[in-house]
C-alpha cells in the first residue's frame, strides 16, 4: 500500500490556502499536492482511496470560501503546464482543466471561433467553470461542451460525451472527483466581430460588478425569475460590513474582503443576507460559492 510520503516531491504540508483564493482568506491545507501528470494524479488519488484520506480539488479559487480552520486531508491543485494546454483543430477547442477560462476564450477568439466570448470576465479554470456551468445572461459554458475527460475518487479515468452530460443553471451532472480536460464545439465567425461582442459584455460587467476588489463572484444563485443581488439590496443590506468583509456597494450579490478579513466575517454576512431576504420576501437564497 502506498503512502503520502511517496509524493513528498510534490507535497506541501500545512500550506495556507488564502493566497490561492480570490477572497484571500481561509486557513491551511493539511496536505497540498500538485500532481504533474494524469498518471501522478491517479497514483495520489488511489493512495488516498486506499488509506481513507479525505480528498478535494482546488481550481482557480474564484468561487470558494475556505474556513479559518483550514481543511484536513489532501487538497489537489492541477496547476502544472501539463494541465493548462489549449489547442484548436477546425472548430473544436480542447483545453486542460487547469487552463484559465480567460485564456481559452482568448485562443478561441483569435482562431475566429465564436461562442465562448459570452463568458468574458468570468474568472477561474475550465474545470471549475464546467463543474458549476459558469455563465451569465448571454449563455453558459455547458452549451458548447463536446466531451469531458474525468477521474473518479478511485482513480478511474474515462470520457463523458455530450449525450452523457447535462447542464442547468449553475450546475452540471459532472460529479467525479476531477475534470482532466474538455473539448468544445464552436462556430466560425469574424474575429473582429467576436471581439466587438466580447468588449461590449466586458464593459457592462465592469460597470456593474466590483471587479477591482477581492471577491468570489456571486455568493448566491439567482432564484427562478428573480435577482439575488436585487433582493439583498432591497433588504437594505448593500454596503453592510462585518469585520473586514462587506456586501458590495456596486452589486449586492458580491461580498468583498480587505486585509484582516476572516471567513467567519463572510459567513456572518451570508447568514445575515439569507435571514433578511427570507424574512422580507419569503425567498430562501441558495449558495453559489462552495464552502470548505
Amino acid at each position: 500500500m502506498s503512502s503520502l510520503e511517496d509524493f513528498a516531491e510534490i507535497t506541501r504540508r500545512d500550506e495556507p490556502l488564502a493566497p490561492y483564493t480570490w477572497l484571500r482568506i481561509g486557513g491551511p491545507a493539511q496536505y497540498l499536492i500538485e500532481p504533474r501528470t494524469p498518471d501522478e494524479l491517479e497514483a495520489v488519488v488511489r493512495c488516498c482511496d486506499e488509506n481513507g484520506i479525505p480528498l478535494r480539488l482546488l481550481g482557480g479559487g474564484s468561487n470558494l470560501l475556505v474556513s479559518d480552520e483550514g481543511v484536513g486531508g489532501v487538497t489537489l491543485r492541477l496547476n502544472h503546464e501539463n494541465w493548462t494546454g489549449i489547442s484548436v483543430e477546425g472548430t473544436t477547442v480542447t483545453a486542460g482543466a487547469g487552463a484559465s477560462l480567460g485564456a481559452v476564450i482568448s485562443v478561441a477568439v483569435k482562431a475566429g471561433l465564436a461562442g465562448l466570448e459570452s463568458l468574458a470576465g468570468i474568472p477561474g479554470t475550465i474545470g471549475g467553470a464546467l463543474r458549476g456551468n459558469a455563465g451569465g445572461r448571454a449563455g453558459d459554458i455547458g452549451q458548447f461542451v463536446q466531451s469531458v475527460d474525468v477521474m473518479t475518487v478511485r482513480g478511474q479515468r474515462f470520457t463523458r460525451t455530450e449525450d452523457e452530460l447535462s447542464f442547468a443553471y449553475r450546475q452540471s451532472s459532472i460529479d467525479e472527483l476531477a475534470i482532466l480536460s474538455a473539448t468544445f464545439q464552436l462556430k466560425e465567425d469574424d474575429p473582429d466581430e467576436i471581439t466587438r461582442r466580447m468588449r461590449k459584455l466586458w464593459v457592462m460587467k465592469k460597470a456593474t460588478q466590483p471587479l477591482a476588489f477581492q471577491s468570489a463572484g456571486c455568493i448566491f444563485r439567482n432564484p427562478r425569475g428573480l435577482s439575488a443581488g436585487t433582493l439583498i439590496e432591497q433588504s437594505g443590506l448593500k454596503g453592510t460590513r462585518i469585520g473586514q468583509a462587506e456586501i458590495s456597494e456596486r452589486h449586492a450579490n458580491f461580498f468583498v474582503t480587505s486585509e484582516g478579513a476572516t471567513s467567519a466575517d463572510v459567513l456572518r454576512l451570508i447568514e445575515l443576507a439569507r435571514s433578511r431576504v427570507a424574512e422580507q420576501f419569503g425567498v430562501d437564497l441558495e449558495l453559489e460559492i462552495r464552502i470548505w
